[in-house]
């Protein structure tokens, strides 16, 4: 007898079933972050940072607190307002370690909706941020699924990686190796959360074993359970990690591009088309979620300070 006609035969009867085993779950609690199970590599694939960069950039997470979550200021609201996912640059970094230059958009008659960013072969490694977060923890989500960005290599002889960081972040660490920071790296296709070591593999099937000229890397951020996962010339590959930056609303959210040696490559925020095609949904684009309070705009009071002010005036 099917179980339909079961249920129909059993009309009127009180069904009892037994409760799962284990404790309830606690579903006001996000979830935890736990490390990948891939097991983690001591040592880089191709190189490693020296000893003396390692123990620096932790003196300095230990002297630079994380910043807190902050209001933007009404004119880059209103920037977002006018410009879009334009509106979101690659901060240029002061230290002499980057040797090279970077187009953002608008820079130039005809630009694209892409910054351009050339290093040369004597750029060391270095961290370049987005001057604006892509994850913001004081601004509504608006029913977004969540935020993304990607990047086209044009010419990688050196090394590029691509991922997120929360300010302050040395800047002469790839993102993923310290503080609040996730990030794939493009020479060994290793993944990296506040991981100083040698990375974990990321797991793909089929396996990603190239990056070459002409492939485009993404990056995203899932809302709901806080996945970080990227994507590979279109292609969305397996979450690389779970529960991270959570609870969202104690964290802004920088793009972290590390890059070392002769590299090309484009950054794309949502300027021009997405080869991940979901990207182009409303739904990750970054606009309509930075910026944007609960109930309508945020940072309308022409009261507020500067950006820089919010930054807290560092050098």
């Amino acid at each position: 007898m099917s179980w339909l006609k079961a249920l129909k035969s059993d009309k009127g009867k009180a069904v009892r079933y037994a409760p799962p085993p284990g404790p309830p779950p606690n579903l006001s609690a996000p979830p935890e972050w736990m490390p990948a199970p891939e097991a983690s590599h001591t040592a880089g694939l191709y190189a490693d940072a020296s000893e003396g960069e390692y123990q620096a950039a932790e003196r300095f997470c230990d002297k630079y607190p994380p910043e807190p979550p902050k209001l933007l200021p009404s004119r880059i609201v209103e920037r977002i307002d006018a410009q879009g996912c334009r509106a979101w640059q690659i901060e240029q970094p002061r230290s002499l370690r980057f040797r090279g230059t970077i187009s953002n958009v608008g820079d130039g008659k005809g630009s694209l909706g892409v910054v351009k960013i050339t290093a040369e072969d004597a750029c060391q490694d270095i961290c370049l941020l987005s001057d604006l977060p892509i994850l913001a923890g004081l601004y509504d989500i608006q029913g977004k699924l969540g935020v993304y960005y990607e990047i086209k290599i044009l010419r990688m002889d050196g090394l590029i990686a691509i991922g997120s960081a929360c300010r302050p972040y040395p800047p002469w660490r790839l993102p993923g190796w310290n503080r609040l920071s996730a990030a794939l790296h493009l020479d060994d296709l290793r993944k990296f959360f506040e991981d100083p070591d040698g990375g974990r593999d990321y797991v793909c099937d089929p396996p990603l074993t190239r990056i070459a000229p002409g492939d485009t890397v993404g990056f995203g951020y899932a809302f709901a359970l806080g996945t970080v996962f990227f994507t590979h010339n279109g292609v969305r590959l397996p979450d690389a990690f779970t529960g991270v930056y959570l609870p969202r609303e104690r964290h802004d959210v920088y793009a972290a591009i590390g890059v070392e040696g002769r590299c090309e490559f484009e950054v794309n925020f949502g300027g021009d088309v997405f080869r991940w095609k979901e990207g182009n949904e409303w739904a990750w684009r970054v606009e309509g979620h930075v910026g944007t309070l609960a109930g309508g705009r945020g940072g309308a009071d022409d009261e507020l300070p500067t950006y820089e002010e919010l930054r807290g005036g560092r050098s």
